[in-house]
């Protein structure tokens, strides 16, 4: 077993029980465009000081999973040109809305990452914020995020997988007991057996991302497949169980490497992470 196929598994436990996911009203598998708005004031971060050190004037960045943009309109200044590659045309219009109204240039490309990959600039540092933990086959993700990064990547995830803190209401609604892996960790172990020197920083963030009442509801119950008449118990459970004031988070990065994969060393050239 190879860590890629530790990796695999542990995401692979996961997976909503059929019986559970056959009788569900709508897919569980959301990714509501209101949880990936960016902020006014984006807070700085560990992820966001790697990314910047490697950036010039005039730079460019790629996204990959990009969300509203929140990766990559925190490095504007000094980026100058962006480009934004997400599956959901929605995510792709908020993202080059809220680049064009910080004035630079952009471009989006619509997706599945690595799928996509072939159609994407190569930029001067590659963003992934928030996408890894959706990944299976992650060694085709990681290396085609190397390939496309001129100076660095930099991946940022939480500690633990984002359905976690889903735990309980799966055990309250369902008596499912959910898994506790993978971590960050094993994704430097994933990268170290590609050859990648991936560097990791932990850090707690704030969870500053205010949703309406009524749509946190809304989203806890499609992701436990519950049918709409269960809102109320929905909305007495997330009373009882607030969601906690800050978050851990993971950043990983590395720099440029000459073939992603084969075991080659830093390029000498160069300076040195969806679910919200």
């Amino acid at each position: 077993m190879t860590a890629a196929d530790d990796w695999r598994a542990a995401l692979a436990a996961w997976a909503i029980p059929e019986e559970i996911l056959a009788q569900a009203p709508e897919s569980p598998w959301i990714h509501p465009p209101a949880l990936f708005g960016v902020p006014e004031r984006i807070a700085d971060s560990p992820s966001h000081a790697r990314a910047r050190e490697a950036l010039g004037d005039e730079a460019s960045v790629v996204d990959v999973g990009c969300g509203g943009g929140v990766a990559a309109m925190a490095l504007v200044p000094p980026a100058r040109r962006l480009t934004g590659v997400d599956h959901q045309a929605a995510m792709l219009e908020m993202f080059a809305r809220n680049a064009r109204e910080r004035g630079v240039a952009v471009d989006t490309l619509e997706g599945d990452w690595p799928d996509v990959a072939d159609r994407a600039p190569v930029g001067d540092v590659v963003t992934c914020h928030h996408v890894v933990y959706n990944v299976s086959d992650v060694v085709p993700f990681l290396r085609a995020l190397g390939a496309h990064a001129r100076r660095r990547v930099v991946v940022e995830m939480p500690t633990r997988h984002p359905l976690a803190p889903m735990s309980d209401a799966w055990r309250h609604f369902w008596g499912l007991e959910r898994p506790e892996g993978p971590t960050p960790d094993d994704l430097v172990t994933v990268l170290s057996e590609m050859g990648v020197d991936a560097h990791l920083e932990v850090f707690e963030s704030s969870a500053t991302r205010t949703v309406d009442p009524d749509q946190a509801v809304a989203f806890t119950r499609v992701r436990l497949c519950l049918p709409a008449s269960r809102d109320d118990e929905v909305r007495h459970f997330l009373a009882d169980h607030p969601a906690p004031a800050t978050r851990s988070l993971a950043t990983l990065w590395w720099d440029r490497v000459s073939e992603v994969g084969e075991g080659t060393a830093p390029h000498p050239a160069v300076i040195g992470a969806r679910y919200p």
